[in-house]
């Protein structure tokens, strides 16, 4: 019976610490979407596309479209479509 107990708490343990590890991982995420998004906003005249967001700030491109998309509301941002067709949103001027 000790070595179930003992498997339940290793088991658990082990849970808590993948719980951190996710934590961790996606504070460090945001951390880099944020950092990304304002260096970009400075460096391209507030003119911001999805997937310059994602090379930037090194992330899944849904990740990073998603992020871009809640900045697009709080900012209120316009979209604009280039020549070729893809979408970049213009943000106020800082």
């Amino acid at each position: 019976m000790a070595i179930i107990e003992f498997m339940f708490v290793l088991a658990l343990a082990g849970m808590a610490g993948l719980l951190i590890i996710s934590a961790i991982n996606g504070e460090r995420k945001q951390q880099q979407l944020q950092n990304a998004f304002y260096q970009l906003l400075k460096d391209r005249n507030g003119l911001i596309s999805p997937i310059q967001m994602a090379a930037a700030a090194r992330v899944d491109p849904q990740l990073a479209k998603q992020y871009l998309e809640a900045q697009v509301k709080t900012f209120e941002a316009l979209p604009e479509v280039d020549a070729d067709g893809d979408t970049f949103y213009r943000f106020p001027k800082l």
